[in-house]
């Protein structure tokens, strides 16, 4: 179970982390990216404002007194001073049948007059708006003579700081991933210690408990014994007694689930898995019989095994008392074992009063029961499902309930042949 808390633990914290950082770098991309975007979007309308040129930047008039007064307006909140010198665009002008009425590119030197016509035709199937072309931003634009104006604007300066952050960034988050997760993993022990300190005790006093209620249960019982040979049969005597088996029972049964929490490996013999299943459900039958509840059994014969024989005949005789006590009246049980990959697949099913399919996981719990009355009539503690489940997990197996029909419960157990140890 300690293994199981610590794989989720790490699991949940580095999905959490590799979530987190990649919003992050996604985010930061996004962001800029629309940045750029609306910067080159700005660029482009500031030209067309200005009938397809930048404005110049004031030049600077030097009075006796060193101080500055601008020439002509420039708008520095949208661009720097800088931009009209750092900016490579070129303008083209032309008509409804894409015939070229003037073109200018003084502001560019990558463009020769011989692909003005590529460019118009681009303009002219993107019509009004933004566009991109090849790493040109461009925006066309209807002039008030019916014409069409389009600036293609140079952004592979701005392409390329664009793939450069995303790669840095990408690398950076991968990186930062790797080495949170290294660091989880390696502090996830420290992490989960008080709860594994806590279940250690508790399991510790599970047994503790167990041991020291073994004592006098069995002092109890021998008393009960002795005094039934004294004064002969009576009712009160068999109730303590009933009572006092039902305990005992309960202590062993907690006991094998502390047990089989600590994830102590089980025992590895060689044996034949079916003769032992067909033998413990040869033990069942005629107590079955007897209460209307027949076992019909399809038991493959020769089927090798390693594993621990003795969980084996547990989990089988879990699976059919279980079948046993909650049965329809007169109805049969059905029992199947077959050799399947590596290991042994069981099947029992019977008929049943209507269960409902999301109460079906729940049967495994400890202390759970169907009937939501928990009255004792049909004995049991609702531990049986649990250990069930502890000896398949031991086996590297699984086991599960499905509903066949709304009156019929199928439990379907594998476990692995576990390699011998050398």
């Amino acid at each position: 179970m300690i293994k199981r808390l610590r794989k989720k633990f790490i699991l949940i914290s580095i999905i959490t982390v590799t979530s987190v950082m990649l919003l992050l770098c996604v985010g930061v991309n996004t962001v800029n990216l629309i940045s750029v975007n609306s910067k080159l979007n700005k660029t482009v309308e500031q030209i067309i404002e200005n009938r397809g040129r930048l404005p110049e930047p004031a030049k600077t008039e030097f009075r006796e007194t060193n101080s500055a007064r601008p020439a002509m307006p420039f708008d520095d909140r949208r661009f720097e001073k800088e931009t009209a010198f750092q900016t490579r665009f070129f303008v083209i002008r032309y008509d409804e049948d894409e015939n070229i009425i003037d073109y200018n590119l003084d502001k560019i030197a990558a463009v020769e007059t011989d692909e003005i016509d590529d460019f118009v035709e681009t303009a002219s199937e993107r019509g009004e708006g933004y566009g991109y072309e090849s790493g040109y931003k461009f925006k066309v634009e209807r002039q008030d003579d019916g014409n069409y104006m389009a600036v293609f604007l140079d952004c592979h300066k701005e392409e390329n700081s664009v793939i450069t952050l995303a790669a840095v960034s990408s690398c950076v988050t991968l990186f930062c991933i790797v080495l949170i997760c290294v660091i989880i993993v390696l502090l996830s022990g420290r992490a989960i210690k008080p709860v594994i300190e806590n279940d250690i005790k508790q399991k510790q006093f599970i047994t503790d408990a167990g041991h020291e209620l073994k004592t006098p249960i069995t002092v109890i019982n021998t008393c009960l014994s002795v005094l039934e040979m004294e004064v002969g049969k009576q009712k009160w005597i068999d109730k303590a007694a009933a009572q006092t088996d039902k305990l005992k029972n309960l202590v062993n049964s907690l006991v094998s689930l502390s047990k089989s929490d600590e994830g102590r490996e089980p025992v590895r013999i060689n044996f034949n898995a079916g003769g032992v299943i067909s033998e413990t459900v040869d033990s069942f039958k005629d107590f079955a019989e007897r209460n209307s509840h027949p076992v019909k059994a399809d038991i493959e014969s020769e089927i090798d095994f390693c594993g621990d024989e003795y969980a084996l005949r547990q989990l089988i005789s879990i699976l059919i008392d279980n079948a046993l006590k909650y049965a329809s009246e007169g109805s049969d049980i059905v029992f199947t074992a077959k050799k399947h990959k590596k290991g042994v697949l069981i099947n029992v099913s019977n008929k049943c009063d209507h269960i409902d399919r999301d109460e079906l996981p729940k049967l495994f719990d400890r202390f759970y029961r169907a009937d939501k009355s928990r009255n004792s009539e049909k004995g049991g503690f609702g531990l049986g499902l649990s250990i069930a489940r502890g000896i398949c997990e031991s086996h590297r197996g699984y086991i599960k309930a499905d509903c066949v029909s709304d009156s019929e419960i199928v439990f379907t157990a594998y476990l692995s042949s576990l390699p011998k140890k050398a």
